[in-house]
């Protein structure tokens, strides 16, 4: 009984770090994006920025503490950062370091939106929840981590060690000598 609702509790964190992985995945490269004109171009429906110079401009409206040589540098940096976190995620590679940066960085931006524009920004565009699923995933299982880069080589070495999946799943090493 204790082994099927470890089992079953298992699968609920499983199904919820994939969908906290995919949505600031697609959030973060969502965003990416539209600084391209991937969504269309500037001044059209559903388009934020529609060019990296209208990105720019926001940002140093979000960081008026930067100095204006560097907003250019600051940009990059949160382009950088939301590109490297959004495939990190996407991919499941390096998982709790990837959520524990992104809670971070989305944190950064919601404080900047809410001192440099108002407190609804960060609020309407959902700046503090996607932070909070963040943190959420940093602080799961890592054995729950599925279709994950990170998962796989876990398995192996867990396995390579002498666990078994059920060993795993109740937290033990499977000995061959107690199990006869």
């Amino acid at each position: 009984m204790v082994v099927q609702a470890v089992a079953q509790r298992e699968r609920v964190w499983s199904v919820a770090t994939v969908f906290a992985r995919l949505a600031l995945a697609a959030g973060f490269l969502s965003a990416v994006a539209d600084r391209f004109g991937w969504w269309g171009p500037p001044n059209t429906a559903s388009v934020g920025w529609g060019d990296f110079s209208a990105y720019t401009a926001y940002t140093h409206t979000l960081s008026p503490y930067v100095p204006d040589g560097l907003q250019d540098a600051a940009a990059w940096a949160a382009t950088t950062a939301e590109s490297v976190l959004g495939l990190t995620l996407l991919a499941g590679v390096l998982v709790r370091w990837s959520a524990w940066a992104a809670a971070a960085l989305l944190s950064g931006f919601a404080l900047s939106m809410g001192l440099f524009l108002d407190w609804e920004a960060p609020l309407s565009s959902s700046v503090f929840a996607a932070a909070a699923a963040a943190l959420l995933l940093a602080l799961a299982p890592v054995d729950t981590f599925a279709l994950s880069v990170d998962r796989i080589f876990d398995r192996k070495r867990t396995l390579g060690s002498g666990r078994s999946a059920a060993g795993l799943a109740r937290g033990r090493r499977e000995d061959p000598a107690a199990a006869q």
